[in-house]
C-alpha cells in the first residue's frame, strides 16, 4: 500500500471505509489485502486483540458497539422508507452522514468526527 488517494468521507464504502474506521478507533496495526482489513489494537485491560477480518461497516458485532461508544443518533429512511440511513454525532441532527445501511452511515459519521471530511486511503482499497 504505497499510493494513497484523498477521498471524501461521505463517499467511503467497503474495505476503504473499514480501513479508515480502524484508524479512527485507534487500531495500532492495520493491514489490508483483497480479502479485507485486519486490525490489531490494545484493549483497556492491557491485552492485545487481533481481529482477523475487520468489517465494522458490515458486521454488527464490530460496528454496533461503535454506535454506542460514539453516541450516534441513527435515523431511519424517511423517503418512502427506501431512502438512505442517517447517522450524526449530535442528537436530532438532520444533516448527518448518509449510508445505504445504518452501519455504513455510522462508520462515515465516526470517521468524520475523528478524522474529518476528507481522508487518505490506499488506492487499491477503492472499488
Amino acid at each position: 500500500m504505497s499510493e494513497f488517494v484523498e477521498v471524501k468521507t461521505a463517499d467511503l464504502v467497503g474495505a476503504a471505509l473499514d480501513w479508515v474506521v480502524a484508524i479512527a478507533v485507534g487500531c495500532q496495526e492495520i493491514s489490508a489485502t483483497s480479502a479485507g482489513v485486519t486490525c490489531i489494537y490494545g484493549m483497556s485491560d492491557g491485552d492485545t486483540c487481533w481481529t482477523n477480518l475487520y468489517q465494522p461497516s458490515l458486521d454488527w458485532s464490530q460496528g454496533g458497539p461503535l454506535i454506542e461508544k460514539y453516541k450516534l443518533d441513527i435515523g431511519a429512511p424517511l423517503e418512502n422508507k427506501s431512502g438512505p440511513w442517517n447517522a450524526a454525532t449530535e442528537w436530532g441532527h438532520p444533516d448527518g452522514y448518509k449510508g445505504e445501511t445504518p452501519l455504513i452511515a455510522a462508520c462515515r459519521a465516526i470517521v468524520a468526527s475523528v478524522l474529518g471530511e476528507t481522508v487518505s486511503v490506499p488506492k487499491e482499497l477503492l472499488s
